[in-house]
């Protein structure tokens, strides 16, 4: 057997006999997706949470509570250039807020949800974790 038509039974056995197989079942699942704009809106969070650095600021954040550019970069590792770009997207998107005091500009977690997310995907990568181990 050639890889090509390996290719094509491995696409013919995913493949469905009938275009909906469980009619209730998939009418259910779409009036219960969110909106388009909300997936739209999903994808622009967990992209900004994809990027290493931007997770360090959130980590330090989530450590230290409210914390000056300075002190974030210093934490982090990154340079005030880098902090600051990473937390100006971070709060254009709603993930931190800042309180300005003078020149000074204080970073601060937008909610408690950030909290959960990273403490759910930390939780979530220690399962992976103990799979790969048990494995």
């Amino acid at each position: 057997m050639n890889d090509r038509s390996s290719v094509v039974d491995l696409v013919a056995a995913d493949s469905c006999a009938l275009p909906v197989v469980d009619a209730q079942r998939v009418e259910t699942v779409r009036r219960a997706m969110p909106s388009q704009e909300t997936v739209e809106d999903l994808a622009q969070v967990f992209g900004l949470l994809a990027d290493p650095g931007r997770l360090r600021l959130i980590a330090a954040l989530l450590e230290g509570g409210e914390m000056c550019v300075c002190d974030l970069a210093a934490a982090t590792g990154h340079s005030m250039s880098a902090a600051s770009h990473a937390l100006r997207l971070l709060r254009v998107h709603n993930v931190v807020k800042v309180r300005r005091a003078g020149r000074m500009a204080y970073y601060r977690l937008a909610d408690s949800h950030v909290r959960l997310l990273f403490d759910l995907a930390i939780t979530h990568i220690g399962h992976e974790e103990k799979d790969r181990d048990d494995g």
